[in-house]
């Protein structure tokens, strides 16, 4: 697919909106102070309803232009933790759970403070173990039941962070359904690693692995599995440790329709302001707060891409501890969110996350972002193919729509996108090679900063344009807050100054 394009500005006569202007309509209420965090999250908190009256957030889900059918950008979180990341006494036959070992908030504190930061779906993911398929169910199912109740305006999906098989862990989501704590008593009791008691090592084998994913593909509603921290075991940069490029591979193949991407940027990013590792990565570094995974150009994701997969990339809290109360983490929405474009709908937010109507962003530097490719009349946007037909008009428009934060974030900023990249590269099918991490074709085709910012109501226009497409491809679009070139590895700077956000991409077919 060919990569050049037209970099011209698009506005040279018109003066550069100052960016006050985007903050007009904003309200006045923000997000909670350190006093409000201190009293909705104390460690061992437990909120009565009326107890759950927070501000309102600024930067509340359903901005942009969303898509028919009242489809809107509506952000979540998929991997949170409660009190039910616990630990279990196995000298005692059957062993013995406690809460508030590992994570330390009820249910519903998660659920409200994700309200307060602005999510509309959330998704509590707690640690699996022998026997933790019967607490899920006789214990922390009830209580998400009740959050359900207390906080309706939020959807709060039922689930687990999966003891994946030879793997590291993953999330598994449930559809919503009557029966959804059957199901996930089901799979986590006869597939989870550490569910059985005493421990069995067949339980912890890629052949598990497969048979689980075999399984799920078969089922009427299928649930979704997304592979979290993939990269935090890394040694080094492309030195994989638990999660391997052959396994998502080997994974994809069997349950295309169940096994969908990974984090591109992990949980845990409030850690540097404790002195630790963005992300807990302590052998080899996130950059700008993304999995090496997903940050390369040219690396494992755009490998996978390069391949024609589905694959795409989500952003999450993993809350366990808030950082004032010396953990490494963010409130749900509080710096991380994974839009997906949806109406306020169980059933479409899982559609939605199983197709890439995804975008993600760290620090709210954007609230929306709508990226489409579009050839003789004809346009689709992130998870869809548009296709070019062979000819000697073989260019291909890309528009990027992007909608700046109104308010200010969690530290009080207003985040400004200093520039938007255009990534594009082939797609030439299948690899030889399971383990392959790169895709040479893959480049920045395009970078654009403010001066190429068009402005059109609310939100920022960038328009590229992919010259001759004569083969099938794809494009992704990044955005960030620095001047950084390519996002460096991380140190122990603040979270806060170091800001991206990515699309999933659009594919393009050549017919």
């Amino acid at each position: 697919m060919s990569h050049a394009h037209n970099h011209a500005h698009l506005h040279p006569h018109q003066p550069h909106d100052s960016w006050d202007a985007v903050d007009a309509d904003a309200p006045e209420a923000g997000p909670p102070s350190r006093r409000q965090l201190l009293k909705y999250g104390g460690v061992g908190a437990t909120l009565t309803a009326a107890s759950a009256v927070v501000p309102a957030s600024a930067f509340a889900a359903g901005h942009g232009r969303g898509r028919t059918g009242g489809r809107a950008w509506r952000a979540g979180d998929h991997h949170i933790h409660s009190e039910y990341s616990g630990r279990f006494d196995t000298s005692k036959n059957p062993p013995v759970f406690a809460k508030g070992a590992d994570a330390v908030y009820p249910i519903v504190t998660n659920a409200i403070m994700a309200k307060n930061f602005g999510l509309s779906w959330v998704m509590c993911t707690d640690h699996g173990g022998p026997t933790h398929s019967k607490v899920n169910l006789e214990l922390a199912y009830p209580d998400l039941l009740r959050s359900r109740r207390l906080v309706p305006e939020v959807l709060q999906f039922w689930g687990m962070e999966f003891d994946a098989p030879q793997m590291d862990h993953h999330t598994l989501m449930i559809p919503r359904r009557d029966d959804e704590a059957q199901l996930l008593y089901e799979l986590e009791s006869r597939y989870a690693k550490l569910d059985a008691f005493p421990s069995d090592p067949s339980r912890d084998t890629e052949a598990k692995m497969i048979e689980f994913l075999n399984h799920t593909q078969r089922m009427s509603s299928r649930p979704l599995v997304i592979a979290h921290h993939a990269a935090r075991s890394a040694s080094g940069l492309g030195v994989w440790g638990q999660d391997t490029p052959r396994e998502f591979r080997n994974n994809q193949d069997v349950a295309p329709d169940v096994y969908v991407g990974f984090e591109g940027a992990p949980g845990h990013q409030a850690g540097p302001l404790n002195g630790d590792a963005r992300g807990g990565y302590g052998n080899y570094p996130t950059h700008g707060g993304y999995d090496q995974m997903t940050a390369v150009v040219g690396g494992l994701w755009d490998s996978l891409l390069g391949e024609g997969r589905k694959w795409w990339i989500t952003a999450t809290s993993d809350s366990h501890v808030h950082w004032t109360r010396g953990g490494s983490d963010f409130w749900p929405g509080e710096y991380s969110k994974t839009y997906v474009s949806a109406r306020q709908d169980y059933a479409d937010v899982m559609d939605g996350l199983r197709t890439g109507r995804i975008f993600v962003t760290t620090g709210d530097l954007v609230t929306s972002l709508d990226v489409s490719a579009s050839h003789a009349g004809r346009a689709a946007t992130v998870g869809e193919t548009v296709t070019v037909k062979r000819g000697r008009d073989n260019d291909v428009e890309v528009e990027i729509r992007f909608r700046p934060l109104q308010g200010t974030n969690g530290n009080g900023d207003r985040p400004q996108v200093r520039r938007v990249d255009v990534i594009a590269g082939d797609v030439t099918g299948p690899v030889a090679d399971r383990d392959s991490a790169s895709n040479p074709t893959t480049k920045v085709v395009g970078r654009y900063g403010p001066s190429d910012f068009r402005r059109h109501g609310e939100e920022w226009v960038v328009r590229h344009t992919l010259r001759d497409v004569t083969t099938r491809g794809y494009v992704r679009v990044r955005g960030t807050s620095t001047d950084e070139m390519e996002p460096a590895a991380d140190g122990l700077e603040s979270p806060w100054d170091d800001l991206w956000f990515y699309s999933n991409p659009v594919f393009i077919d050549v017919a």
